[in-house]
């Protein structure tokens, strides 16, 4: 028995992984799958067997595919294996527990935050963020405190991008100064920005090279968050903030 040439099998593969990001947003039929994909049905149909018959995906009723258990369990092996998430997972229940609000960790990937992790808050609140989500950088607290270290001109060019990702108008001149001052101050806010109710304090965190590697916030209502209790929030996080850059090497200069 040949073997099958590695570029024809490195093609299988990446067209496997085309299918399973195709169905992480919703379940699709097989037909749907080959157009979203770019593949024919016959292609498909083989290749969700074989994703199906090693629990990558899973059918549902109506013969539609959605992401099986054994992505799941790949999910959370990665997870508990993320050295980061573990070593701020302490500091982020403690900072749950002093505030009572959802506290999440995040990194930033092309303009968008990936949620690391996300402890929820004791109030009967809930906040759309999950672990392994993602949201725009320009609207988020996490994602704001993420850029701190771009350049200006990355700024200009995030927002030219993005700015109708936001949930308030916002003009770009007004959104450069507030990033300028949450730079100086090194932490930032959502105001109603990705959501009109939820208002959060977020802080960067920072690696043994003083690169920004993560973010951590804290978020709640506006009827949890006033302005005044935000301003109060800020010392906490950056605190918190300062203790997990600490484990992760990072020396403050002073």
């Amino acid at each position: 028995m040949t073997e099958e040439p590695k570029a024809k099998k490195s093609q299988t593969l990446l067209r496997g992984l085309d299918m399973l990001e195709a169905v992480a947003n919703a379940p699709l039929s097989i037909p749907e799958i080959a157009a979203a994909t770019g593949v024919t049905y016959p292609t498909a149909h083989r290749i969700v067997s074989v994703l199906l018959e090693r629990r990558y995906l899973r059918q549902q009723e109506n013969r539609s595919y959605t992401l099986g258990p054994k992505v799941v369990e790949l999910g959370f092996l990665a997870y508990q294996q993320t050295d980061l998430t573990k070593i701020a997972r302490p500091f982020l229940e403690e900072l749950a527990q002093q505030t009572s609000d959802t506290v999440h960790l995040a990194r930033l990937e092309d303009g968008q935050v990936i949620y690391l992790d996300k402890l929820q808050s004791r109030r009967p609140i809930e906040i759309s963020s999950r672990i392994g989500g993602r949201k725009p950088a320009i609207s988020t607290g996490v994602g704001k405190a993420l850029l701190l270290d771009e350049s200006e001109e990355d700024w200009h060019r995030l927002f030219a991008r993005d700015r109708n990702l936001m949930r308030v108008e916002i003009s770009e001149a007004d959104w450069i100064a507030k990033m300028r001052d949450y730079r100086r101050g090194g932490f930032s806010y959502d105001i109603g920005e990705d959501e009109r109710e939820i208002r959060c304090v977020s802080a960067p965190l920072r690696d043994a090279s003083g690169r920004i590697v993560a973010a951590i916030s804290v978020s709640s209502t506006t009827d949890y968050m006033p302005p005044e209790r935000m301003q109060t929030l800020v010392p906490v996080v950056t605190r918190t903030a300062a203790a997990i850059s600490a484990e992760l090497g990072f020396a403050a200069a002073g």
